[in-house]
């Protein structure tokens, strides 16, 4: 692993072509699709309790009282 360091401290070469020099885009991409990812479980979360709230619902009917 030193080697590794060694050899990145030492690259002069020219960066990629299609580095545009945006550093802070990676960081805003996870930032996004974590926020996304989150979003999705809190659906998939919500959307389970449903569900779960449905599938045991033995509560006795509400009497409407006229």
């Amino acid at each position: 692993m030193i080697e590794d360091e060694d050899r990145a401290a030492d690259d002069t070469s020219p960066p990629a072509a299609n580095d545009n020099g945006n550093g802070d885009a990676r960081v805003r991409i996870n930032a996004a699709v974590l926020t996304i990812a989150r979003l999705i479980g809190r659906q998939m979360a919500q959307e389970a309790f449903e569900r779960l709230e449905a599938a045991n619902n033995n509560d006795a009917p509400e009497r409407c009282e006229d």
